[in-house]
Formats: C-alpha cells, sequence, structure tokens
C-alpha cells in the first residue's frame, strides 16, 4: 500500500445499492426505454444514424445487414450484434410497426413468429420516410452531438424526427423495475392531434380524441372498449381490449364457415400456432361440435383462418365462444412510459404531443438560426462583391502593384497602401478609402475573372436579391412563434399528403361476449388401458360386443361415468389426477392416446400400481403396503381433489409402494406379507388402522435386515389363492393367521 492511498471502510449494503441503482438507470436511459421527443430507443438511433452515415438511402442500392451491425456496434452501440439485428429487423416488419422505418430486403421473418434469416443474408435500407422526416437537417447543428463510448466518433443525442414517432410506431421495452408498452397509431391522424395542439395548447385529451381516435395496430382488428380509452389516454394507463375480425362466408349445402382475416396485435408470432392449438383443444374436449376443420391459409396478401362449420351451427355462440376461449379477442396492457428531460415518466396523449411539439420548435429555432447565418455569411460576401466589381480596375491596379496577398488584403481591408506601388496618380487616395472585411476580401482574392462578365455581375445581383430575400423569412420565421408554427404545419401536412394510409384498426364499444356452454351429456363409460399405457373409453354396449378381445388386450379396465376422473397411483406413492373427457372416446379397435400426454405421469420415472376413478374411490377404503412393510388403510374420499398431481402417501426414504388395493371391510378379509427368504406372515385386514393420505403408516411385519419384501397380498374371506415361489406352491389361504407385526413363518 503507498502512503497517499486510504482504506475506506463502508458498508456493504451501500455500495450493492448504489452500484444496482447506477446499473437500473443505466438500463432505463440507456437502453429499454424511448426518448419522447423522437421515440427512439439508443439502439434503434444509432442504427438508424450509421445507416446515414453510411449513405444507405432510400434511393440507394440495399447493403447487407452484417455491415450495418458490424459498423453500428463498433462505432456506437457496444451491446452484442443480435440486439443491434433485433432491432433492425423489427425496424423494417410492417406487422409490428405502423411505419416500417427501414426497408427490408430478404428474409425478416413472418406474422407467424418465424425468425428473420441471418445478417449476412439480408440486405436493408432507408425507407423514404426515415430519409425526410427522420435524418433531415444534421447538417444545419439541429441537434447536440455527443461521443460515443470511446470518444472516438459524435453521435446525436436524438434524431431531429419531424413527427411524433413515439405515437405512430408505439414502444415496448423492459427495463429494471418498469416497462413501457404504447401501442401505434394513424399516421394521418397523429399528424392533425399534432396540427391541433399548436392551434390550442389548452386542447383536453377529449378534444384531441376527436383526432386521434384511438389505436391503429398494424394487424388490424376491432378494439372493443372505445369507453375506457379517455381514461387510458388522460393517465397513460390501462387495458385496451382487442378482437380479430371474423366473417362468415356461405358454403355450398347450406353450410358456413368462420374466417378470420385480422388477428389482435396480442397474436403475432408463436401465439398463431396457440390459437389454432386452442380451437383443435376445444374440438376434442368436445366443448364445442360445431367446428369440423380448421386451416390456416395465411399467405403474403394477409391473414386467412378458416374454421369449416357443419351444417345448422350457432354461429354466433361460436364466435363468442373463441373469443371467450382463446386469444381471438385479448387484452394490450398500455404503459406510457417514456424518457422525457433525462427521467422515466409516464404520460398521456396530450402531454406526449406537447413534448413533440417544444421538439418541433427547438429544431425549428436551431435549423433556421444556422440558416440565418449562413445567408448572413453570404449577405456579406455577395456585396462585398458587388462593391468591388465597381472598382475592379483599381483591385486590379492593387494588386499588381503588390508584392504578397498579404499587402494587398492589408490594402482592401484598412486603405494600407504603403507597400503598394500604384501607376495612376489619384489610385492611392481612392485606395485609401477601402474598407472590405476579411470574409469579403477574402471572397475578391480568389474571385475569377470570368466573374466579371456581364451576365455573371447579373446572376450575382440576383443571387443577392435571393438571399435578402431568404434573411428577411428566415428572420420572420424566428420572430414569431405563429410564423415558425406555420412552417411546421405546412411540412406535417406534405409528410401526411405522402404518407399517409387509411385506419386498419376499428374501434367500438362491443358487447361482452357471452356464449353458453353446452352440458355435457353424462353417460357411463368403459376405461380400457394396454399395457403400453396408451388409453381410450368406449361405449359400454361396445364392450361387452368385444369383452373377451377387450379383457386379454388391455392391463386396466374400469367402468366409470364419461365426467368422472381417473386416479393414477404411483410407486413413488404419487396420485396423478385425469379427467375422463380428456381422453378419446371412440371406437374398440382406436389406439387411444398415451396416458403421459394427458397427465402428469411419467412413464420413465415412475410406475403405475393402481387405477381406479374417483366416483368408485368414494365410501371406499384404500389398503397402502410399501417396500418397508408399512401398511396403512385411507379413506378413498381424501383423494378427491383438484390437483393435477398430489402426494398419495407418506414414504420412509428409499421406499416405494408395493400394492394399492381397495378393502372391503368383512370380518375373514386377511393380508399376506412374504419375503425373499420364505417367510410368510398372514393377519386380519382390520388389524391394519385407517391412516390419513400423509401417514407413513404402521408396520405389517418384521423383516430381517438381510431380508426384503417380495410381496403383499388382499385375500377375502373366502378367497383362495396359490402362489409358486422357488420351484413350491404355497396356497396363502391355508397359511395360519397370526397378530400383525410378527416375524412370520418359513415356507
Amino acid at each position: 500500500m503507498q502512503e497517499n492511498e486510504q482504506i475506506i471502510r463502508t458498508e456493504y449494503s451501500e455500495i450493492m445499492q448504489k452500484s444496482y441503482i447506477d446499473y437500473a438507470m443505466s438500463v432505463i436511459i440507456a437502453r429499454a426505454l424511448p426518448d419522447v421527443r423522437d421515440g427512439l430507443k439508443p439502439v434503434q438511433r444509432r442504427t438508424l444514424y450509421d445507416m446515414h452515415e453510411l449513405g444507405i438511402r432510400y434511393d440507394k442500392p440495399y447493403r447487407k445487414c452484417a455491415r450495418i451491425v458490424g459498423d453500428t456496434m463498433g462505432k456506437y452501440h457496444p451491446h452484442g450484434d443480435s440486439s443491434i439485428y433485433e432491432a433492425l429487423v423489427v425496424m423494417a416488419q410492417e406487422f409490428k410497426k405502423g411505419m416500417p422505418l427501414v426497408d427490408g430486403h430478404g428474409n425478416f421473418g413472418s406474422i407467424e413468429g418465424d425468425g428473420a434469416a441471418a445478417m449476412r443474408y439480408t440486405e436493408a435500407r432507408l425507407q423514404k420516410i426515415t430519409q425526410e422526416a427522420y435524418l433531415a437537417d444534421l447538417d444545419k447543428d439541429v441537434v447536440d452531438f455527443v461521443p460515443n463510448f470511446d470518444e472516438t466518433e459524435k453521435e446525436p443525442s436524438v434524431l431531429p424526427v419531424k413527427v411524433p414517432n413515439l405515437l405512430i410506431n408505439g414502444a415496448d421495452g423492459i427495463a429494471v423495475g418498469m416497462a413501457t408498452s404504447i401501442p401505434p397509431h394513424n399516421f394521418g391522424e397523429v399528424i392533425e392531434g399534432v396540427k391541433a395542439y399548436m392551434k390550442n395548447p389548452d386542447i383536453t385529451t377529449k378534444e384531441m380524441m376527436e383526432y386521434i381516435k384511438g389505436p391503429d395496430f398494424p394487424t388490424g382488428g376491432i378494439v372493443v372498449n372505445k369507453d375506457d380509452l379517455l381514461n387510458i389516454y388522460e393517465t397513460g394507463m390501462g387495458k385496451i381490449k382487442i378482437r380479430g375480425k371474423v366473417e362468415v362466408e356461405q358454403v355450398k349445402g347450406g353450410k358456413e364457415r368462420l374466417v378470420i382475416t385480422e388477428i389482435p396485435y396480442t397474436m403475432i408470432g408463436a401465439n398463431i400456432g396457440k390459437f389454432l392449438n386452442d380451437v383443435y383443444s376445444l374440438v376434442e374436449t368436445k366443448k364445442t361440435n360445431d367446428i369440423v376443420d380448421i386451416s390456416n391459409q395465411s399467405s403474403k396478401e394477409g391473414i386467412r383462418i378458416v374454421l369449416e362449420l357443419r351444417k345448422g351451427a350457432d354461429v354466433e355462440n361460436l364466435k363468442n365462444m373463441l373469443y371467450k376461449k382463446t386469444r381471438l379477442e385479448d387484452t394490450f396492457g398500455v404503459n406510457m412510459l417514456a424518457v422525457a428531460e433525462g427521467r422515466p415518466e409516464t404520460m398521456g396523449l396530450v402531454s406526449i404531443v406537447r413534448h413533440h411539439v417544444n421538439f418541433q420548435y427547438e429544431l425549428a429555432t436551431r435549423k433556421y438560426k444556422t440558416l440565418l447565418a449562413k445567408e448572413m455569411d453570404k449577405k456579406e460576401i455577395q456585396e462585398g462583391l458587388i462593391k468591388a466589381c465597381d472598382v475592379i480596375d483599381l483591385i486590379i491596379e492593387i494588386l499588381r502593384g503588390s508584392k504578397n496577398i498579404k499587402d494587398a488584403k492589408d490594402c482592401l481591408m484598412n486603405g494600407n497602401t504603403e507597400k503598394i506601388e500604384f501607376r495612376y496618380k489619384g489610385s492611392e487616395a481612392d485606395a485609401k478609402q477601402l474598407n472590405f472585411t476579411e470574409r469579403q476580401a477574402t471572397a475578391i482574392l480568389e474571385m475569377r475573372l470570368y466573374k466579371l462578365i456581364g451576365l455573371e455581375i447579373e446572376a450575382l445581383m440576383k443571387e443577392h436579391e435571393t438571399t435578402l430575400q431568404n434573411i428577411e423569412k428566415y428572420e420572420e420565421i424566428l420572430g414569431s412563434r405563429a410564423a415558425m408554427a406555420k412552417v411546421i404545419i405546412k411540412e406535417l401536412d406534405g409528410f401526411k399528403k405522402e404518407y399517409a394510409v387509411e385506419r386498419k384498426t376499428a374501434i367500438e364499444n362491443a358487447a361482452e361476449a357471452v356464449f353458453e356452454e353446452k352440458k355435457i351429456e353424462e353417460i357411463p363409460v368403459i376405461l380400457l388401458m394396454d399395457r403400453f399405457g396408451y388409453a381410450k373409453t368406449i361405449d359400454v354396449s361396445a364392450y361387452e360386443r368385444n369383452k373377451e378381445a377387450a379383457d386379454a388386450e388391455n392391463k386396466y379396465i374400469i367402468h366409470c361415468m364419461n365426467t368422472d376422473r381417473l386416479c393414477i397411483f404411483t410407486d413413488k406413492g404419487q396420485m396423478h389426477m385425469v379427467k375422463v373427457l380428456d381422453l378419446p372416446y371412440g371406437k374398440f379397435r382406436d389406439k387411444g392416446t398415451p396416458i403421459d400426454n394427458v397427465s402428469n405421469y411419467s412413464s420413465s420415472e415412475e410406475n403405475i400400481v393402481y387405477i381406479e376413478s374417483i366416483g368408485n374411490l368414494l365410501g371406499r377404503k384404500l389398503l397402502f403396503a410399501s417396500s418397508d412393510g408399512m401398511l396403512k388403510q385411507v379413506d378413498g374420499g381424501e383423494f378427491d381433489v383438484s390437483k393435477r398431481t398430489t402426494a398419495a402417501t407418506k414414504l420412509n426414504e428409499g421406499a416405494t409402494v408395493m400394492l394399492i388395493q381397495p378393502v372391503s371391510g368383512t370380518e375373514g378379509e386377511t393380508i399376506i406379507m412374504g419375503t425373499e427368504k420364505g417367510m410368510y406372515l398372514r393377519f386380519a385386514a382390520g388389524d391394519v388402522p385407517e391412516k390419513k393420505k400423509g401417514a407413513v403408516g404402521v408396520r405389517g411385519m418384521k423383516i430381517d435386515p438381510k431380508d426384503k419384501l417380495e410381496a403383499v397380498y388382499l385375500l377375502g374371506e373366502e378367497e383362495e389363492k396359490n402362489i409358486e415361489t422357488k420351484g413350491k406352491e404355497i396356497a396363502l389361504h391355508r397359511l395360519r393367521i397370526a397378530n400383525r407385526d410378527g416375524k412370520g413363518v418359513k415356507k
């Protein structure tokens, strides 16, 4: 440790808190949230600026995305290529953005969730609107430029965007402790809203909504809670309900089909596939019998999901069912959070427009100040050249009599004739009257002789006239807010005329979707499950006709109701619950479905010990026997639970369930326990007490530490059972009845 160094002692929690707050603010400001002025996140801003710098304009050839991404990462955004490419792709996807900012060439993904091709294959360039409304005037000192991450380049702190991009394209982003979700809006409507605010800065949200009706999603759809929009736009928070657009088409034979032509914005991507699966599920679980077939016929032309219906189907009820049970009606959570004046702020509609308009005045002020300064410079030079043309003979004489440029310039500016040799008398006196400015003197010295031609002098006079008009115009704009507003509005009108499109999303107040769920007819069925775990249900009469084959081919045959639930008990002590309706109902020769597919049971991790329907278990008691010799009886009602998986019993470490069987409760019912070394113990089933399912139970037999329980049997009062073990046949029903928890007898 050096002499001037000091160890600073501080609380570890304080350091962690400060570091985390710094990190959080970095994510909020420099990564996840858009700026209210240009509506762009830093990665989007940097990518667009880099494309502008590379000259990839809308009227120039496309360039490889890998080049754009690499250049952006190297110069401005050192956060990995995938985040930059992802931002570039989203800005080119017309189904995600109200106004795509990038013109993509190649595979940029699809509305169904397909990803874009690798950046080495795709190409891009700027859209015309991006060039004209987002990147124009960067050369006119309209925004501040800041050093990049390594201070080798300069980048704009904000782009001089002339349209309210935050509303037009919306935004979504997850920061630390906060998130933003702003829906896209219609380009033309937003322009009108901005103009309305500029004409009346005291405009209310309700008045603003006469121009900006509500969100306009690129996927169309219908906003069905119009009355909630006012509160959402007042507070900047709320939930928008969107429905897909469903049309009814007539088909031959009096049938109808439902065609979904527009989807909710939230369904973009993998959720289209999920919607199709949800519809399949409604059909499979018999929630509806009206849908005969479903097909996704979507293409580049647009969305087209077709549901073929049976004749006489209740179309309205089915539409309401789709709204209720699938994502055809969904919620878009609005949280209009953006960075305003360096800090995150949740803003209402008018507030966002206000920030945008203030930014426009700032841009216009800086632009016209820069233009005015340039025109004033031009005016100074033009006046010097015009004045020079009047005394050109004197100037030529001065130049010819000078030994160097410095002397000539000194004479032109200050009338210093000491070092000048004049040819004619009187010229020196005239030269002493000269008082050109430095800029004028430089322009005179650099002037070419052809400028003295009459037409050139005339052109100079006209140019000077134009310069004076421009100065007058710029001074008027800078001197009056009304004049500046007029210029901004004129520019906005030009953008609207060229780029405005028809609204895609309808906005209305729709009634809550209500559908009558058809009650399932309760019928007795036979549940069949083979040794491979394939299960199905069939009609009782179908079972009776095929009883012999069914009994031979299936491991489990259970009589139950179709509305019942199936309890699957495993050797791990778990019980998995399955609705009988989740199993396919059909013909005797149908294959069925693997029980793993409809339950949490996994055939690779556990084995089935017992299966029964909950309806058949109620009012009965089950005998549980585990591999460590523990026994108990449990009331069947304990397994009437709503969970898909629950613990059926408690097991000691290393133990597994060997037997689960219903007990009759008759006096002569007995339990026989046998070990690998041939020890057998028979005792009354009534000796095993009833316990809760969470109990381990009581010991049924004392087993030698070197021995192991092999089997447990439950025999009825007069039931006979013979088993064969190690070449010997043992009649279990003839074993002497002893007390529970004995050692048993050798056989």
